[in-house]
């Protein structure tokens, strides 16, 4: 059955352009094109489309997802190398996973310089945002909230 790149989207809950793309970075096999040169789909497309979308869902790199797909289309290949790369994304995931813990205390910070029913003009939280030696580093400049409001 062949499948219109519109149906192909429907399909797979992928944008028309995205699909395109993956074409273009050659993660997607260029499909076959119909006599009026529409793009045609097959169920194999369907299937590596899933598959590219499940792995960019759990945060993976085109580069990540490039090599999944090359141990996954030489199936006698030792899966070893697929561990190793997982296990370095899940390293990557914790180190994201830390900043963004930090990122999360540097807002919860942020948002205690404000006690709100104000007017803008001394909100505490623009006034830090705005200070030219505000570091986001560290919360030196947040340590004296009496200072902003």
């Amino acid at each position: 059955m062949a499948l219109k790149i519109g149906e192909l989207a429907s399909r797979t809950d992928c944008q028309v352009g995205t699909i395109r793309y993956y074409e273009q970075e050659k993660l997607l096999p260029e499909p076959m094109r119909s006599n009026a040169n529409f793009r045609l789909y097959s169920e194999a497309h369907v299937e590596r489309l899933r598959f590219i979308r499940h792995c960019r869902s759990l945060g993976m790199s085109l580069q990540e997802v490039r090599a999944l797909l090359q141990f996954r289309d030489r199936p006698q290949t030792d899966c070893s190398d697929v561990n190793a790369l997982l296990d370095k994304h899940i390293q990557q995931v914790e180190i994201r996973m830390e900043e963004l813990t930090q990122l999360k205390q540097h807002l919860a910070v942020l948002r205690k310089q404000c006690v709100g029913k104000r007017p803008s003009g001394t909100c505490g939280i623009l006034q830090v945002l705005t200070d030219r030696s505000y570091n986001q580093d560290t919360t030196v400049a947040l340590s004296d909230p009496e200072r902003l409001r």
